[in-house]
């Protein structure tokens, strides 16, 4: 890299810090308080221990705030990839439990041999620019990919709704279940009527912070974090940072048999960490009216979770509502996620005790207020309104989620997509055909020239009803790719056969360069055409992402 882009890079970088210290710091604060219950609850949504959230949050916000493509968005562990280790975790486990030497938490390894895995994808999907395919999701696709997330999270808090009894799980009744209603009642109360009184404070945190003062003076029986993780065999929280994990690479042996596993869940949580960062990416474009590198974030997010399997962090994706809050704060730099991230560290260090006594209800309450603020409900007032194609695909890819996974449910969105845009746009090629003074047939093409209206064009021509000299005009038509290429020479060597002259007119010169090299002797048959500069098809350049 030239000298000069170096200092370019890192004038830019030193300004992101610099810009706006004030507001960075005051937001990164107040996203870091916000990013303490979300990364314990989504350590719950994965089965695992809340501090292997907390610490994926960290490790995640540091390293994305410093050297991601976009300054001001946030991550962490966020629900779409919990959702997606939990059968992997236990899974592990369950192998764990029938090692001839058992191993106790064997699919938390698993994870962190995932993590490894996981972040090679998302930094080759860097290297390789596939970031800018975010910007061909369609916008039914992102409003059924928002749905699905919402409801999985939600499904997976029923969960906190049982405990096990002699072995067997139950659903909690009486006293116990109005209490832990109450509490959630509560909780989103809080969440919600807060911020309509002031948003100088996290409506998240105060309402963890009012359930807990209640539950701990009031003497209330309830589940707690920290008794959560003794009923599940842990031994509760301990403030420290994250430690190398020595012991992963030993681990290969319990693993056999399990690759496939590892390899179709690391795919899956590499797609969809990178389909919900590349998606918040454009809304915080939106939001400041400036653009981020979506590459630059695919290699930032794989470093991330590089880093979370070596040291032993839950991994994650960007944020969309914690985005959304530093932003709103008044956080654009990139100063705003390293606070974030550095003090959620000193809460990992010196407030431990205090998140044991966090109840699972106050948990609850609020992974139910992300639910309801994820969830697009303008979906159903547009639903009537959009066309029938669009509305099938956003209630879709809302039930593949539900039932496969995100990554699935948005790719299956956008072939659908396509191959509705294919149709539609096959059907649209007409040719109007008049005649020259001088008996030559001439064939107007209108519309796109692509695989799906090859068939449609054939049939347009009469090949052996037609004269002499035959003219068929692009002026209003775009030979899109090969397909369409392919279905000019052979239209042209049809009429060749038949001792038929034909002329192409108004082609784009990279189509009558791919006509030459299959086809030398089409010279003649171009050689007339007229060049017209408005269209330029079958292109192999490209618009660098900047």
């Amino acid at each position: 890299m030239p000298l000069f882009e170096s200092k370019t890079m890192l004038q830019k970088t030193l300004q992101n810090f610099t810009q706006n210290p004030k507001n960075d710091i005051l937001s990164g604060l107040t996203v870091a308080l916000a990013l303490v219950p979300e990364a314990v609850a989504f350590a719950f949504v994965a089965g695992i221990d809340p501090l292997v959230g907390l610490y994926g949050a960290f490790m995640m916000g540091i390293v994305t705030s410093l050297f991601g493509g976009r300054p001001g968005m946030i991550s962490g562990a966020t629900g779409a990839m919990a959702v997606v280790m939990v059968h992997l975790i236990q899974e592990g486990n369950e192998v764990g439990l029938t090692l001839e030497t058992p191993v106790e938490n064997l699919g938390l390894q698993w994870l962190f041999i995932t993590l490894l895995f996981v972040g090679l994808i998302q930094i080759l999907a860097g290297v390789l620019k596939l970031g800018k395919f975010v910007r061909l999701i369609p916008h039914p696709v992102m409003m059924g990919f928002v749905n699905g997330l919402a409801i999985v999270i939600f499904l997976s808090q029923l969960g906190m709704f049982k405990e096990t009894v002699d072995g067997e799980t139950q659903w909690i009744q009486g006293m116990e279940l109005w209490t832990m209603l109450g509490l959630i009642a509560l909780t989103m109360g809080i969440m919600f009527g807060l911020p309509k009184l002031t948003k100088k404070v996290p409506a998240a945190l105060t309402a963890i912070i009012v359930v807990a003062c209640i539950t701990i003076f009031g003497h209330l029986d309830v589940s707690t974090v920290g008794s959560f993780i003794r009923e599940g065999g842990g031994e509760g929280l301990k403030g420290s940072l994250p430690s190398f994990q020595w012991g992963l690479f030993e681990l290969s042996e319990t693993l056999n048999g399990h690759w496939d596993l590892i390899f179709s869940t690391a795919f899956i949580l590499a797609a969809v960490g990178l389909i919900e960062s590349l998606m918040t990416l454009n809304l915080i474009d939106e939001l400041t009216e400036t653009r981020g590198s979506g590459n630059r974030e695919c290699v930032a997010q794989g470093g991330a979770n590089i880093l979370n399997g070596l040291f032993g962090g839950m991994g994650g994706c960007a944020m969309i509502g914690q985005s959304i809050i530093n932003v709103t704060s008044g956080g654009r730099g990139r100063l705003s996620g390293a606070v974030a991230a550095i003090a959620l560290l000193c809460f990992i260090l010196f407030a431990a005790p205090l998140i044991e006594q966090i109840p699972i209800a106050a948990l609850v309450g609020v992974m139910f207020m992300v639910v309801i603020g994820t969830f697009a409900w303008s979906s159903f007032r547009i639903l009537h309104k959009i066309p029938l194609s669009d509305a099938i695909v956003l209630i879709a890819v809302s039930a593949i989620t539900v039932w496969k996974d995100l990554a699935i449910a948005v790719i299956a969105g956008v072939i659908i997509s396509a191959l509705v845009f294919a149709w539609k746009n096959a059907t649209m090629i007409r040719a109007r055909k008049r005649l020259k003074e001088d008996g030559t047939k001439v064939y107007e093409i209108w519309g796109p020239l692509f695989f799906g209206s090859t068939t449609h064009f054939n049939s347009k021509f009469t090949v052996s009803e037609d004269p002499e000299k035959v003219e068929v005009d692009f002026m209003e038509s775009k030979v899109t790719d090969h397909s369409g290429v392919e279905a000019l020479r052979n239209l042209a060597n049809k009429y060749l056969e038949q001792g038929k002259q034909i002329k192409f007119t108004h082609l784009s010169p990279d189509c009558k360069a791919l006509l030459l090299k299959r086809n030398p002797e089409f010279e003649e048959v171009i050689e007339a055409a007229i060049d017209d500069p408005r269209y330029y098809v079958v292109t192999d350049t490209l618009d660098e992402e900047v």
